[in-house]
């Protein structure tokens, strides 16, 4: 079993990151954001409050697919994608798609790819931010 699973948004982090952390972890790359609201309606349930209503973007779901299949192979899942409010909407997106592995979920935030940064990101995981996911859908 993969101990951890960590899961960022550009493909080119994959390496560097895999060459602080070793074998002992799966890294896999989002490519951006894996959810959209959808082209062809209006995208919100005006029944509930207005809530926006996310489709998985047709060119990310063999990506979704690879997440779902490490989910379950890991003990921890470690989101990482940027710092930021775009980055914590693509976090809860991946969250939304693996929650039912039943596996702990927790956010890390990499400012840069230092090894002591990334290390200490993953020693010290924090939860999802809900206040920044929604800033991003508004």
């Amino acid at each position: 079993m993969t101990e951890s699973l960590i899961i960022v948004e550009s493909p080119t982090k994959v390496k560097t990151i895999r060459k602080f952390l070793g074998p002992h972890c799966e890294i896999l790359a989002t490519k951006g954001h894996i959810k959209d609201l959808p082209k062809s309606k209006l995208g919100i349930d005006i029944e509930n409050g207005f809530t926006p209503i996310y489709r998985i973007l047709e060119n990310r779901k063999k990506i979704i697919e690879e997440i779902r299949k490490a989910a379950e192979k890991c003990e921890t899942i470690y989101l990482a994608p940027d710092p930021d409010r775009e980055g914590e909407a693509i976090a809860w997106h991946i969250a939304e798609e693996i929650k039912d592995k039943g596996k702990p979920i927790r956010r890390v935030l990499f400012n840069d790819l230092t090894r002591n940064t990334v290390l200490e990101s993953i020693a010290h995981p924090r939860e999802l931010d809900i206040n920044k996911y929604e800033a991003q859908q508004t």
